[in-house]
């Protein structure tokens, strides 16, 4: 699926027992990229193939997912530690700026890579989302109806990992099977791949306290850097699914302009297709990642 990459291991934090896995192939400026709920870095398995001969290419499984450490503590999940998981591999493999795509979850960690390491990121695209802060504090009964996961995921330990415990397969087929297109964007081996996952209770624990930590320390730490002036300052582009959330709930560009540099270029647009923009519209993904970091 991964053809000439190579999967590593790095260690980014004094513990020796937190590392980050990825894979990492291709040729050409560096790109990071980062996959969303409840997934890994096999999300980007239709794109990295139209990248390979333009990018070297780093995805990530970030911190508590995948095949990714999984350490115990919301802290461990703020996004400032996360960010600093995606800095330490990009040092480690000697690019100290690069390019980032970045879906769901993994926005909200690029979104604080961006902000502590604006030197790093040369630009940006973030795929689905809006800020954490915004999508929170401006929620409505539309908004908490369809992402009732934001809200479950947050409640008090062990109640959602039990529940999705109880049968994770049966957990990803109505959860990713419940947006726009059902089932029919994954591949089958890739959705066992996730279904994997979530069989693992280490990892629904982390994914639970990734969100804890969103609708805590992250709002928290939101909130600070807005009132500090911490902005994002390199160019931006924002898609998002036509049939989903964003588009019905929020002005994605608008959310990304306010809590970037007034100078920095921000721009967007629908894709025609649902939430899980890699694998329903991996050529729109790959096009745009060609010509925005040309």
């Amino acid at each position: 699926m991964f053809e000439n990459f190579t999967s590593f291991d790095i260690i980014t934090q004094s513990d020796p027992s937190v590392s980050v896995h990825g894979i990492r192939g291709g040729s050409g400026p560096p790109l990071l990229l980062l996959h969303g709920f409840p997934q890994t870095h096999h999300i980007w398995h239709r794109v990295t193939p139209q990248l390979v001969q333009d990018f070297t290419i780093v995805a990530l499984d970030i911190r508590g997912y995948g095949a990714s450490s999984k350490p115990s503590g919301i802290a461990q999940y703020s996004k400032t530690v996360m960010a600093r998981d995606c800095s330490v591999v990009m040092e480690n493999f000697g690019f100290t700026s690069f390019f980032v795509g970045a879906h769901d979850r993994g926005a909200r960690v690029a979104h604080k890579l961006l902000v502590n390491y604006p030197d790093r990121v040369r630009k940006a695209i973030f795929l689905d989302i809006c800020p954490t802060l915004a999508m929170y504090s401006k929620t409505d009964f539309e908004f908490a109806t369809a992402y009732f996961h934001w809200f479950f995921l947050i409640q008090e330990a062990p109640l959602p990992e039990t529940m999705i415990g109880l049968d994770p397969r049966k957990w990803a087929e109505l959860f990713m099977g419940g947006r726009h297109a059902g089932l029919a964007p994954f591949d089958a081996g890739v959705f066992e791949e996730y279904v994997r996952v979530l069989e693992d209770t280490d990892a629904v624990h982390a994914m639970c306290e990734d969100y804890r930590a969103s609708a805590s320390v992250d709002m928290d730490e939101a909130k600070d850097d807005l009132e500090e002036g911490r902005l994002i300052h390199c160019p931006l582009r924002v898609l998002w699914g036509r049939h989903g959330v964003i588009e019905r709930c929020f002005d994605a560009v608008r959310e990304w302009k306010d809590v970037a540099a007034p100078d920095v270029n921000v721009d967007g647009a629908s894709v025609d297709c649902g939430h899980y923009i890699p694998e329903e519209a991996p050529d729109v993904v790959s096009q745009n990642i060609k010509l925005f970091f040309r």
